[in-house]
């Protein structure tokens, strides 16, 4: 069981399975939504998500035509995002956990769209776009 709160700790929630992937996103929209130069992300089913308390305060946000973003209306955290491509899905933000998640992330993901300030270090893998196996 994986425990993550927001910044206020007004929206608590459990992930009780597996997470399947986590990576670090370059993307433009991930950067603005976390003002960072990347996010920490970790996919898992939606059955294995439940908001434990504050879902009231979470908003929703259609931040392009196919993602939905998820962050506490009162702090401002990001939490999650939906990818309708993949409705049974949903991304958690890494930085929200509460809990070591038992994994790391496996790869730097849109790094074709970086924060050209930013240097990408370490041995991580690195994909322009979506890894091919997502």
């Amino acid at each position: 069981m994986i425990q993550g709160s927001c910044l206020c700790g007004g929206v608590r929630f459990e992930i009780s399975g597996a997470l399947e992937e986590m990576h670090h996103c370059h993307c433009s929209r991930c950067r603005k939504a976390h003002s960072a130069a990347f996010s920490t992300f970790a996919r898992t089913s939606n059955d294995n998500f439940r908001f434990v308390s504050g879902e009231p305060i979470v908003e929703h946000f259609r931040s392009s035509a196919l993602v939905q973003r998820s962050f506490c209306r009162r702090c401002g955290s990001s939490l999650l995002f939906r990818h309708d491509a993949l409705p049974d899905a949903i991304w958690v933000a890494v930085g929200t956990f509460d809990d070591d998640p038992g994994m790391r992330p496996e790869a730097h993901i849109f790094v074709a769209s970086r924060a050209p300030w930013h240097a990408i270090a370490g041995a991580l893998p690195q994909f322009d776009e979506y890894p091919p196996e997502v």
